[in-house]
């Protein structure tokens, strides 16, 4: 059962205000984590303690390798594309004595691989898109029992231009969550 998301019962993750402002956030409650998994997973860990949401909306920018895509997507598909255990016999991907490894959603939505570097240039792990924080977050949802959504604006194509790119398209986003969030409300 799909839980409603409210002003009152939702917290919105985003890694920077560039990505989303205040003002188009609309009185709804935002935390800007900062950039990475580990930056995210302590700036909203201090957010549960003191605004106990329901759920957590993670939103940002997220690099996309797909040409077929571009725009505003729901995300429901998690996969950490930096942990490389390799060497010791693991997969790409996967923790060593972590019974989590990629985290799926029960609802339709792309997929994204989370690792802490900017994505320029083909990727190992297969996924729809790339981005720094989705991961880590979904995971801490998904222990702690918070309902988890994830929306991501496709600012860049994940090859050699994606910082030139993603630097003129960062603010396009927030345009589009905007309306997703008026949505919400009727």
């Amino acid at each position: 059962m799909r839980t409603e998301l409210t002003k009152k019962n939702t917290l919105i993750a985003v890694a920077m205000e560039e990505e989303l402002s205040i003002e188009q956030a609309e009185g709804w409650r935002v935390v800007y984590t900062g950039i990475g998994k580990v930056n995210a997973l302590i700036s909203v860990n201090r957010a549960l303690r003191i605004d106990k949401p329901v759920n957590i909306i993670n939103f940002g920018t997220a690099g996309s390798s797909r040409v077929d895509l571009e725009g505003l997507h729901e995300v429901t598909t998690f996969k950490q594309r930096d942990m490389d255990l390799r060497d010791i016999g693991l997969p790409l991907g996967v923790t060593l004595n972590d019974d989590i490894s990629d985290i799926f959603l029960d609802r339709p939505g792309l997929s994204c691989g989370t690792g802490d570097s900017f994505v320029t240039s083909k990727q190992e792990i297969k996924t729809d898109l790339y981005d720094m924080e989705a991961y880590a977050l979904a995971k801490l949802c998904l222990i702690e029992s918070i309902n988890f959504f994830c929306f991501k604006y496709i600012s860049d194509e994940a090859n050699d231009s994606a910082s030139e790119d993603w630097n003129k398209n960062v603010s396009e986003g927030g345009e589009a969550f905007q309306i997703y969030l008026k949505n919400l409300n009727g």
